[in-house]
């Protein structure tokens, strides 16, 4: 089926079978017929019950295949164990589209994701598309489309607009709708996609690209089920000039499984649904409310390599509830310049070099309102202005916001947050599309993810022969879990630079390497040495070499008695400036992540990473390092000697093509040894783990 075949049966279908419609109107299997009329849907609508001939005027069948015209969009509303036989009726039917709103599927366990795996075949081999089950509706406003029981439509009077949204949570439709309509915002398409069996998020998002009557794409979700489509709606969205905007819950989520690699514990799911949302050029909110306050800021606007953030004020106390919160989010908030301010001082308006330009003891006059803010939005030292306005705001509009909304923005992002509660004011801002913001933290919230917007990350092209050589190596190793030799080996073919390396299988067995080195435990099922006492540094000959072996196998005998050995892993003691942990993991929602961040033992409780969607170029693994706060001592912090960053960035590109290599579900460098500038980084351990045969 095409996509704007797949459009049309879904957003703008001419005619809609509604399989399970109710005569009586207390009943939620009553409310799509009603909502159809309602709201002036213009196609055919045919009810399909058995004991019915008429439903609210429109003639009743007793299934789809005795409906004599062609369904466009079926929706399917009987109890769950009727839903299979009403699906199959569809497929005869021809039916394009059938969304499920009936319960009981994949959201009730194991049974329930067995009967929801057999619709999706029987669609499929139909050739229908599906949506849900356990799937509220969704409402059109240009094609007057309301197939849904949602309570909120019994009531609501939706303003159309260019506001789509889509969500995972059938409960959360009415919530968002209220909230958009109460700040004024406009709707084109409301979705919710249920267990999303077979039509999820990012294909609805994909389609709404291409909708003429969207401008903005709103999605509410709890996870991510499809990153293959989310991906493409957000690169295509971008494109378009139509931003695609998350609220994802799971900010804090709990009781992650522990992976065996530091990185796996450090980089939680929602790190990596950031990192995801990020690289597609959409955009994430921590706040329901900036969903709708959003759009408005952004409208126009593209990513910006700078994001600095110029604030005017005719109340101290209301601007400093914001720019508190900018601070915590490392909001850059600058001054005017010595121009802006001699051009004002030129029109008797004073003001100072603080960051905050404060009018308040200028009065809330409209004439110096407007010449500051058309002064910052002039000047090129900002690329944001926000307006902060007090109790004007409320009781003389006309003063507060007339200038706001008079202003040229020039191509600027400009904000406005109004402290006094002022209906009015924001009304006056919403009608002529300007961002207007009722709490500091939305706000702050807005400004922060419009900082963080960029463009869509494009990877870098695969290193062909490197990547052959590597997986050569993981064939010849035949593991799940290799051992840290092998690892290494590995690291290496992608061009990693390892430590030197001989492996010995007794105690007193020699070892051709020079010394100092180091001793380590040898073992696929090992994969933190030191915790098994498995690891000896600073050996300094041959003997204290032997009893360090032996010293080494005793203490991992006792600790892991089943664990398989492969001798003792000697290794050159090398030093640097810095232990930085290279991570990488192929996340199950989101894809391959690339973590960098400060190494050692200690790596998960410093929590300080940076992460990308991997792979990645050497420009943005450069920009890896920049971020992390703890590496500011190989940049060059207050005179210490700097470490070779543009080798470390090379390093982290290298060791990122791990995500061409489809057996490898987590690996690990920690620590790689930065050492000073001019002289490269060494890995001295390597870990990977291979999916097993049934995950390949």
């Amino acid at each position: 089926m095409s996509n704007q075949k797949l459009y049309q049966a879904v957003f703008a279908p001419r005619s809609v079978a509604l399989i399970g419609a109710s005569s009586d109107a207390k009943k939620n299997t009553s409310r799509p017929q009603r909502y159809l009329r309602k709201f002036g849907y213009p196609g055919k609508i045919f009810p399909i019950n058995p004991g019915r001939d008429e439903i609210f005027g429109d003639k009743a069948y007793p299934d789809v295949t005795a409906v004599p015209d062609d369904i466009d969009h079926a929706f399917i509303m009987v109890p769950a164990p009727a839903v299979k036989k009403a699906l199959e009726q569809c497929v005869a039917k021809k039916i394009p589209v059938v969304t499920i709103y009936s319960d009981g599927f994949a959201e009730t366990g194991a049974a329930g994701r067995c009967a929801q795996d057999e619709l999706v075949a029987i669609a499929r081999a139909g050739g229908v598309r599906l949506i849900g089950p356990n799937c509220i509706g969704l409402f059109s406003s240009q094609t007057h489309l309301a197939i849904s029981v949602n309570a909120v439509l019994e009531k609501a009077d939706i303003k159309p607009g260019s506001i789509a949204v889509v969500s995972q949570s059938g409960s959360m439709t009415g919530g968002l709708l209220s909230r958009g309509l109460g700040r004024g915002a406009g709707f084109s398409k409301l979705i919710s996609v249920g267990n999303e069996a077979d039509i999820g998020v990012g294909e609805l998002a994909d389609m709404l690209v291409d909708d003429p009557h969207t401008s903005a794409i709103l999605l509410f979700m709890e996870t991510i089920r499809d990153a293959v489509h989310l991906a493409r709606a957000g690169r295509r969205a971008h494109a378009a000039g139509k931003p695609i905007i998350v609220y994802k819950l799971g900010r804090s989520e709990v009781g992650q499984d522990m992976a065996a690699s530091h990185t796996g514990a450090m980089a939680g799911s929602d790190a990596m649904a950031d990192t995801f949302f990020r690289a597609q050029g959409m955009l994430r909110v921590d706040m329901l409310e900036t969903l709708f306050e959003l759009p408005a800021l952004i409208a126009n606007q593209k990513p910006r390599a700078r994001h600095r953030i110029a604030v005017m004020t005719t109340t101290g106390g209301g601007a400093a509830c914001v720019v508190d919160r900018l601070g915590t989010y490392g909001l850059d908030v600058v001054p005017p310049t010595q121009r802006v301010i001699a051009n004002l001082a030129q029109k008797n308006i004073k003001i100072s070099a603080s960051r905050v330009t404060d009018l308040t003891l200028a009065g809330a006059k409209k004439e110096i309102y407007s010449a500051v803010l058309d002064e910052l939005l002039a000047s090129d030292h900002c690329e944001m202005v926000l307006a902060v306005a007090g109790s004007s705001a409320q009781f003389y509009p006309e003063i507060a916001v007339a200038p706001v909304i008079e202003a040229d923005r020039r191509d600027k992002a400009l904000a406005v947050f109004l402290a006094p509660h002022a209906e009015a004011s924001l009304r006056l801002l919403s009608e002529a599309g300007l961002a207007g913001f009722r709490t500091p933290e939305s706000c702050a919230d807005a400004i922060h993810a419009w900082r963080n917007w960029q463009p869509p990350v494009e990877a870098p092209a695969a290193d062909c022969p490197r990547i052959d050589a590597a997986t050569s190596l993981l064939a010849a190793a035949n593991a799940t879990q290799l051992n840290e030799h092998d690892a290494c080996g590995v690291f290496a073919a992608l061009g990693v630079p390892v430590a030197a390396t001989t492996v010995i299988k007794a105690p007193e067995d020699s070892a051709a390497i020079d010394f100092p080195v180091v001793a380590k435990i040898l073992s696929p099922d090992i994969a933190h040495k030191t915790d098994a006492g498995g690891v000896v540094l600073n050996i300094a000959d041959a003997g204290a070499l032997k009893a360090a072996a032996k010293n080494i196998l005793d203490r991992v005998g006792a600790k892991h008695p089943g664990a398989k050995i492969n001798g003792i892993l000697v290794q050159h003691m090398e030093q640097g400036l810095a232990e930085v942990i290279l991570g990488f993991k192929r996340d199950p929602q989101v894809g391959p992540v690339v973590v960098l961040g400060v190494g050692g033992v200690l790596a998960e409780i410093y929590h300080d990473f940076a992460m990308r969607m991997a792979p990645v170029s050497i420009e943005d693994a450069a920009r890896m390092i920049s971020e992390v706060r703890g590496l500011a001592t190989i940049r060059g912090y207050r005179g210490l000697p700097a470490g070779d960053c543009a080798a470390l960035a090379r390093t982290v590109s290298a060791f990122s093509q791990l995500a061409h290599l489809a057996s490898i579900a987590e690996a690990e460098i920690n620590p790689l040894l930065v050492k000073p500038e001019g002289h490269g980084v060494v890995a001295v351990d390597g870990l990977i783990v291979q999916r097993d045969n049934q995950q390949r």
